[in-house]
């Protein structure tokens, strides 16, 4: 069996990095991803926008070396997640797990 997710798209804001209460890093990305073929309505080319979840070592570095309109590609993961409100109402959804990033074209922050 197989759980791969490959994406190539332009970052839509900058990273940044948060730490969680253990001392583990995170960021959360979303990549505009543009599909590859046309809108039969529009005729021009829909964009995806995906938001994927990158830990530790990738998430320092992409916070460091990336900014908004930067070019990744990641290898990821799916996980299905499942949350519940205080009322008991539940619900559940699919997150990109990014296990690796290639920076293709990266526009590094100023500081």
């Amino acid at each position: 069996m197989l759980n791969q997710v490959i994406l190539v798209g332009r970052l839509v804001y900058d990273p940044e990095l948060r730490t969680l209460d253990d001392g583990t890093k995170v960021t959360t990305i979303t990549l505009a991803v543009d599909r590859t073929f046309k809108n039969a309505k529009t005729g021009e080319y829909d964009t995806d926008f995906i938001k994927c979840s990158l830990w530790r070592g990738i998430a320092e570095n992409t916070v460091q070396y990336c900014k908004k309109g930067s070019t990744v590609g990641i290898k990821a993961r799916l996980a299905q997640r499942y949350f519940e409100y205080d009322d008991g109402k539940s619900f559940s959804y699919s997150e990109v797990i990014a296990e690796k990033i290639t920076f293709i074209n990266t526009q590094t922050k100023k500081d």
